[in-house]
C-alpha cells in the first residue's frame, strides 16, 4: 500500500511539472506577388468558393473588361470590402512571370524550456488552370455594391 502512494505521489508530480509549463506560438505571414505587371483595375470583392480568401469578380482596366483575380494579400482589410466596388493597385500574375512567394515565421515560446522558431517559404508559380492572383498593394472604395 505505501508503495502504491509513493508511485501516485511521483506520478501526481510528473503531471504537475508538465501541466506547469505551457507554450505560446505566434505565426506571421508575409504573402507578396514577385515578377509580375503592376496594374491598378476595378471590380467587386467577394469570398472565394472555399471560404479562405478573396476573389475580384467583374473586373475591368482603363483598357476594358479582364477575367476574375485571386486576391494575394496579408492585410485582414479585404474582408470589409466584400459586396464592394473597389479600386486596387497591385501586381498581377497573368502578365508576365509572375509568382506568389510566400513566407512564413513561427515562433514559440516555452515556459522553463528552449524557445523554437521555424521558417519556411513557398513560391507558386501561376496556374493557367484557374483564375491568375493579384498582388494587393492599395484598395479604394468606390461604391459600396457591386453591379
Amino acid at each position: 500500500m505505501m508503495k502504491f502512494i509513493a508511485t501516485l505521489g511521483v506520478a501526481a508530480l510528473c503531471v504537475a511539472g508538465l501541466g506547469a509549463q505551457s507554450a505560446q506560438t505566434e505565426t506571421k505571414s508575409k504573402i507578396t506577388v514577385k515578377d509580375g505587371k503592376s496594374m491598378t483595375v476595378t471590380g467587386c470583392v467577394a469570398s472565394s468558393a472555399n471560404g479562405t480568401g478573396f476573389v475580384l469578380t467583374n473586373v475591368a482596366d482603363k483598357t476594358g473588361a479582364l477575367h476574375d483575380y485571386i486576391l494575394v494579400s496579408a492585410d485582414s482589410e479585404l474582408s470589409k470590402q466584400i459586396g464592394h466596388r473597389v479600386q486596387i493597385s497591385g501586381k498581377a500574375t497573368d502578365r508576365g512571370d509572375g509568382k506568389v512567394k510566400v513566407e512564413t515565421k513561427s515562433k514559440t515560446k516555452v515556459e522553463g524550456g528552449d524557445d523554437k522558431e521555424t521558417h519556411s517559404q513557398a513560391e507558386v508559380k501561376n496556374d493557367t488552370n484557374g483564375a491568375p492572383y493579384f498582388g494587393v498593394d492599395s484598395v479604394k472604395m468606390i461604391a459600396a455594391t457591386c453591379p
